[in-house]
């Protein structure tokens, strides 16, 4: 189901646009870590190379503050910038 106005990954999980320092197509895939979603799968969803998800997953763990994909979700989880 899409919410007007806020943006979902191609798996459904709401992504909220509170984030401003995160770009959107970091937040697409924070949106598609939030599901579990590996590299390979994540590149093919948004039909990117995996060497560009590594890209956006690291910036997305220097941009939260965090060392790993786990402490991004908790992060993401407790600043409401996903939904599951």
């Amino acid at each position: 189901m899409r919410r007007k106005g806020i943006p979902t990954t191609r798996s459904g999980s709401r992504i909220r646009r509170r984030a401003v320092w995160l770009t959107r197509r970091e937040l697409e895939v924070l949106g598609l870590i939030a599901t579990g979603t590996k590299n390979r799968e994540i590149s093919e969803a948004l039909s990117i190379t995996e060497g560009t998800v590594k890209i956006h997953v690291h910036n997305i763990l220097s941009k939260l503050g965090v060392t790993s994909r786990t402490g991004a979700l908790a992060k993401a989880l407790a600043d409401n910038l996903v939904s599951m």
